[in-house]
């Protein structure tokens, strides 16, 4: 009989260094086969030059030529998780699987369905932290329930970071103990029905300038001062233990508040997944949202007649980016100006942002509609005009992607700031009156 092995299923995780669960299946005393699952069902509703798809394949790549230094390989599938499971099993004697926690509703679904499995075959499924410094309910207050305002939870995570620091998991160190795949040939992106994108995933910058100078930088998109981090902490290139020591060093707390944000979100969507659908606060679900189909269109393609707003559809359209302090105007303008429901900017964010992160774009388009915990009040409008003057003062940023707003055939404003305000309040007090 086959000597046992176990398998380490990389996912949002995709790098050999300071890795929780890699880690503790390469101390486990048996060979690691290490494996990635393309799953279908999330690619399936991709467009084929995704350029998510093509930066994670990439990192595989990388991953993969590390591994046949150390005379190892992954194995790269391409289905759904549980039939790509059933045949594994078929293969291999495995013991068990490692693999790091995922939070969202259809991750938690499909780890237990594979738990399910894999228990009925006699094989164990071991999860652990890794994406996250405090996970689920570790920060809550003191009767157990969780932290609906960010300040008070912002606190707390501080005092416990200082109280417990952090522990790192040399994964690097024993990567002999992984194992070489001779029946899995590495997939190519045309295997799994995509192609190369044209557009790239920017490399994040993260230096003790930049960390220093967060908090008096970071409202103003044409200066080149945001890390570009969200892509690489979604998809686990970069560890979030390293990124908060760095954080940590700085005497400005500012940058690392924002990562804070990122679990507060978290933890929020793990206590209450009803959330990526309805409204967190109920009564915010009797709106009355007019969601014009004509005016959802020209917001998405950056032709409101705003030229901040436009300015960050269009970076998004082109990069896969935008600067953070557009992301709240753009969304309060399709929210309260146009009265579109936050449900379709949310799937817009979904489809283009390469930092998409199921927690954080739920919980800032909630934050943005005025329904979401801690959320802007909804008489908090951002007039769109004004807000050139606080944040882009010279033009600069809309310059470069607007560079059309100042010709004849730019288009006229699709509404009056006056008048949508007016409206956007009567409809909010109407549909709260009505509860």
């Amino acid at each position: 009989m086959k000597e046992q092995i176990h398998l380490f299923w990389f996912r949002r995780d995709l790098r050999l260094d300071d890795n929780c669960g890699l880690y503790h299946a390469l101390n486990s005393g048996k060979k690691v086969l290490p494996i990635f699952i393309f799953d279908e069902d999330i690619l399936s509703r991709l467009p084929n030059n995704d350029a998510r798809v093509s930066f994670l394949h990439q990192e595989l790549t990388n991953i993969n030529t590390q591994l046949k230094k150390v005379g190892a390989s992954l194995a790269v599938f391409h289905g759904k998780p549980l039939e790509v499971f059933e045949q594994l099993l078929e293969k291999h004697p495995i013991e068990k699987v490692f693999t790091n926690h995922d939070y969202e509703p259809y991750a938690l679904q499909r780890d237990q369905e594979i738990k399910d499995l894999l228990e009925s075959k006699s094989a164990g499924f071991k999860t652990f932290k890794d994406q996250v410094i405090f996970e689920r309910n570790e920060i809550v207050k003191k009767d157990g329930t969780a932290y609906k305002v960010y300040t008070p939870y912002s606190k707390k995570w501080l005092e416990a970071f200082h109280h417990k620091g952090l522990q790192f998991f040399p994964s690097e160190g024993k990567l002999s103990e992984l194992v070489q795949t001779t029946e899995n040939p590495f997939l190519s992106l045309t295997d799994i029905g995509f192609q190369p994108s044209t557009i790239k995933v920017a490399s994040y910058k993260v230096s003790p300038q930049l960390i220093d100078a967060y908090e008096e930088t970071r409202n103003f998109p044409s200066k080149d001062s945001t890390s570009k981090l969200g892509t690489h902490l979604r998809f686990g290139t970069v560890s979030i233990r390293e990124m908060v020591t760095k954080a940590s060093k700085s005497n400005n707390i500012v940058f690392l508040k924002e990562l804070i944000w990122r679990e507060f979100f978290m933890q929020i969507l793990w206590h209450y997944p009803q959330t990526t659908k309805d409204s967190f606060k109920p009564q915010y679900d009797q709106i009355l949202w007019r969601n014009n189909e004509e005016e959802f269109k020209k917001w998405c393609i950056g032709e409101t007649g705003y030229p901040l707003v436009d300015a960050g559809m269009r970076e998004l359209n082109e990069t896969g980016f935008m600067h953070n302090r557009v992301r709240m105007l753009v969304g309060s303008f399709l929210c309260k100006h146009l009265l579109i429901d936050w449900r379709f900017g949310e799937a817009y964010f979904a489809e283009k942002l390469h930092d998409y992160e199921q927690s954080s774009n739920v919980g800032n388009w909630q934050w943005v509609a005025g329904c979401g915990v801690d959320a802007a009040p909804y008489f908090r409008i951002f007039n769109p005009t004004t807000q050139i003057q606080k944040f882009d003062k010279e033009l600069t940023y809309i310059k470069k992607w607007t560079p059309d707003f100042q010709e004849l055939t730019y288009p006229a404003q699709i509404v009056d700031h006056k008048m949508a305000r007016e409206r956007c309040l009567a409809t909010y007090k109407e549909a709260l009156n009505r509860t």
